[in-house]
């Protein structure tokens, strides 16, 4: 079947893996589902064993052995080379998505830099939808990286590396050296010839909010770029340890804090405006958890790097026993809590963030399945935000922040509360909507958060690359696989909307973007996630067996 326009580059998998944060996926390539041919049988084997035609071993640095790809492979048909090397059929939506997703391609003198947020000539308004996002670029990156075109992604890290490095005021503010922009935009003087950037760090945003996400993306990305092409040099150049050192200062330094997780603004993140998720949200402390894991794999152990890796090493283990003792909830945990005693002072204290057990909403009661479990949204003083967020629980799987039994209960959870989190367009990006009263006091009568719309429950195609990450991680492909299956039925038809409207997500939303990049990006790196799983070696990283979990079972995790 011929797909998309002729001649786009394609290539056969070659995310040869290696070292302490790989896992072996040979249980997943015996199910039904996911049929994948190799020249040899992954049944005996890891995939830190596997290198593909061309590749050869490389060693050394700061990530425990990686392995440099073979050449790519250009189908002569224009479909993707996964789906021309397996078993699968592609879906005729596939062509259709990578030739919308190469209409976003942003060019800075000559070469490809990024993809726009959203390519919809329809809107009268464009407002920043024209501007590379940080965190939008993500999906995208990891699909041209999947296809063998790393070159897009090289040039992106590379000039935010730059961005990053110039001076950036809110009014009189001075920003941390740290921070890297939230967005970027490229602005062509066809008189002169000459093309210029201009980058956003939260000056220009709603609220006026610095993201404190895009430099924990940034060195998830660097890290997907190095284990896909075995290309040990960018992350080792002095530019990038230099970045990543200066986004870690922002998040190492020692202050008043009691916590080991990250103290945020409301609107710093994917959920960018304001949404009751100041403090410590989950998003936000699964992406620092991820990126702390990642760049403890690339920095180096010199003089400058040595002193940032013990520390690196330090907070994960009190991030790690932090997030899985008092941000997990499952049905005894929440049946525990139901029971807290109050005001309770000394070292002894079981309640020990003071949670008043009648704060706990009534909608949880009924949701809380007897087997399965998510981390809640937000846990600081006296506050317990039980709301259910979907990015914040995928990473949660795919960084191994979530131990295996907790991975596994939050699938259990999607299982059993299909209807709520995935309904008829996947996925939920937080549960339940705020409405009424709450909704006038926690959004300030937002207009655009109304109940079951855009960040207040609205449904989100993007995270599909997530949760079908999760998925494969997890042993459970058949979850993903349903998810996309509703997606294809709308996707395509309703123009790549930006997010869904109403409690099943049956609606376009009321102010949605079409052809939203990362909705394209989103689709195309789930399916080929579940085409060749041996690419969730560049998303995902496997448990560090130093990190103990908490020793305390609940019944969920047992049963």
């Amino acid at each position: 079947m011929e797909l998309g326009a002729a001649g786009m580059r394609r290539s056969a998998s070659h995310n040869s893996l290696s070292g302490s944060d790989d896992f072996d996926l040979t249980h997943l390539l015996n199910k039904p589902r996911i049929n994948v041919e190799r020249q040899r049988s992954f049944d005996d084997r890891s995939l830190s064993d596997v290198s593909y035609s061309g590749g050869h071993a490389r060693g050394g640095g700061g990530f425990d052995g990686m392995y440099s790809p073979g050449g790519g492979l250009r189908s002569l048909v224009g479909t993707p080379a996964s789906s021309a090397l397996h078993s699968f059929e592609p879906h005729p939506i596939v062509g259709d998505a990578w030739e919308a997703l190469r209409r976003s391609l942003v060019f800075f003198r000559g070469q490809p830099l990024g993809t726009i947020a959203a390519f919809d000539h329809a809107s009268e308004e464009v407002l920043n939808y024209d501007q590379v996002f940080v965190r939008d670029f993500v999906p995208s990156a990891m699909a041209f990286l999947m296809n063998g075109e790393p070159e897009i992604v090289k040039n992106f890290l590379l000039k935010t590396v730059l961005l990053q490095g110039w001076e950036k005021k809110v009014d009189r503010f001075k920003l941390g050296e740290g921070a890297m922009p939230a967005s970027f935009k490229v602005l062509h003087d066809d008189k002169k010839g000459v093309d210029t950037l201009h980058a956003d760090f939260g000056e220009s945003a709603i609220g006026r909010v610095a993201p404190v996400d895009s430099g924990f993306w940034w060195i998830i990305l660097l890290r997907a770029y190095t284990k896909s092409t075995g290309d040990l040099t960018l992350a080792e150049r002095p530019e990038c340890q230099k970045a990543m050192r200066l986004i870690l200062s922002l998040c190492l330094s020692e202050g008043f804090d009691t916590f080991p997780t990250l103290l945020c603004a409301d609107g710093c993140c994917m959920i960018d405006r304001r949404m009751g998720v100041y403090g410590y949200p989950i998003e936000i402390q699964s992406l620092f958890f991820m990126a702390l894991r990642c760049a403890l794999l690339m920095l180096k152990h010199d003089a400058e790097g040595k002193d940032f890796v013990e520390r690196i090493a330090t907070r994960l283990h009190a991030l790690s026993y932090h997030m899985r003792s008092y941000f997990w909830l499952d049905f005894q945990q929440l049946n525990d809590i139901y029971r807290y005693k109050t005001e309770e002072y000394s070292h002894t204290a079981v309640n020990k963030f003071n949670v008043i057990p009648d704060s706990i909403p009534d909608w949880l009661f009924d949701f809380m399945p007897c087997e399965g479990g998510f981390f809640v949204g937000n846990v600081s003083p006296a506050r317990m935000d039980f709301r259910w967020f979907a990015l914040g629980n995928m990473i949660a799987i795919v960084s191994s922040l979530a131990t295996p039994e907790q991975s596994m209960a939050i699938m259990d959870l999607i299982e059993e509360r299909w209807e709520e989190l995935i309904g008829e367009m996947p996925l939920k990006i937080c549960y339940p909507a705020i409405e009424n009263h709450e909704w006038r006091i926690v959004t300030g009568c937002d207009p655009k958060n109304t109940r079951w719309s855009y960040h207040n429950g609205g449904s989100w195609p993007v995270l599909l690359w997530l949760l079908t990450a999760a998925s494969i991680k997890t042993g459970r492909p058949q979850i993903a696989r349903r998810a996309i299956d509703l997606a294809e039925r709308r996707l395509l038809k309703d123009g790549w909307p930006e997010y869904y409207d109403g409690k099943l997500g049956k609606y376009v939303g009321k102010q949605a973007r079409k052809f939203q990049t990362w909705s394209i990006a989103g689709y195309l790196v789930a399916k080929m996630l579940l085409e060749d799983p041996s690419h969730l070696g560049m998303i995902a990283l496997e448990e560090d067996k130093a990190m103990k979990p908490v020793l305390r079972r609940s019944a969920s995790w047992t049963n």
